[in-house]
C-alpha cells in the first residue's frame, strides 16, 4: 500500500500500547492486528512504531506522551473522534486514489468456503496436524476439542479441516474425495505444510496471541 503514517495513528497506536498490561504487545494479539487491519499496516510495522513510541524518541511522540499518557480518557476521546472521522466511517473515500494491495490482511478474512474459518485458523489447525496421526484426528481427541474451543469453532470443523490436509499430505497418498475446504487448505498446505515444522510450530505460538 502506498501511503504514510500520520500523526493520528500514533494516537490510536498509542491507545493500544496503554492497554493493560502497559507495553510492547505482542505481534499478532487482537488488539494489534485489529488495528492493522483498520489502517492497513502490517502488524510487524506496527510494533517498530510501538518500540519508538516506547523510546519516545522524536519530539513529536515525546509531546503526544506528555498530552496522553496521564490521561487515557483524553486519548480515549481523541481516538474516537478520528474515527468518526468521514475517512474511518467511508474507508473508500479515506482511500482514495491510494493503491490498496492487501496482503496480510488477507490471512484474517473470513474464508469464502467457510466464513467460521480463516488462513490463520487454518494455519493453527494445521500445526496441530503434525502433532497428531491420523487415527486421532477425530473429534473425540483432547487437543481437537481444545483447539476448536480456543478457535470458537466445532471439533467437527477442526476435523473437517484435517481431512483435507491428509489430502494434501504427500506422506499418506489421499488423493480422491477432496471437500469444499480443500483448496484453502491446499494453499496453506503449500505455504507451511512443506517447510521446516519448528517453524511453523514458533508462528503458531504467535498467531495463538490473537485469539487469548
Amino acid at each position: 500500500m502506498k501511503s504514510r503514517w500520520t500523526d493520528e495513528n500514533w494516537l490510536m497506536l498509542m491507545q493500544v500500547y496503554l492497554k493493560k498490561p502497559v507495553g510492547v504487545k505482542s505481534l499478532y494479539s487482537r488488539d494489534m492486528v485489529d488495528l492493522a487491519l483498520e489502517l492497513h499496516f502490517h502488524p510487524k510495522y506496527l510494533k517498530q512504531k510501538m518500540f519508538r513510541l516506547r523510546r519516545l524518541d522524536t519530539p513529536l511522540v515525546e509531546r503526544l506522551w506528555k498530552t496522553y499518557s496521564k490521561d487515557p480518557k483524553k486519548l480515549s476521546r481523541e481516538v474516537d473522534t478520528l474515527r468518526n472521522m468521514v475517512g474511518f466511517n467511508n474507508p473508500d473515500t479515506f482511500y482514495e486514489g491510494v493503491e490498496v494491495v492487501e496482503s496480510f490482511e488477507k490471512f484474517f478474512r473470513p474464508l469464502a468456503e467457510e466464513p467460521l474459518l480463516t488462513p490463520v485458523m487454518l494455519t493453527l489447525i494445521l500445526d496441530l496436524y503434525f502433532r497428531l496421526t491420523p487415527n486421532t484426528m477425530v473429534e473425540e481427541t483432547q487437543e481437537i476439542i481444545h483447539l476448536a474451543k480456543t478457535l470458537g469453532i466445532t471439533p467437527a470443523l477442526v476435523v473437517e479441516v484435517m481431512d483435507e490436509y491428509q489430502r494434501c499430505d504427500p506422506y499418506l497418498n489421499r488423493k480422491n474425495g477432496e471437500g469444499r475446504l480443500h483448496a484453502p487448505c491446499q494453499t496453506i498446505w503449500q505455504r507451511y505444510g512443506n517447510g521446516d515444522p519448528a517453524d511453523l510450530e514458533a508462528l503458531a505460538a504467535q498467531l495463538q496471541k490473537y485469539f487469548d
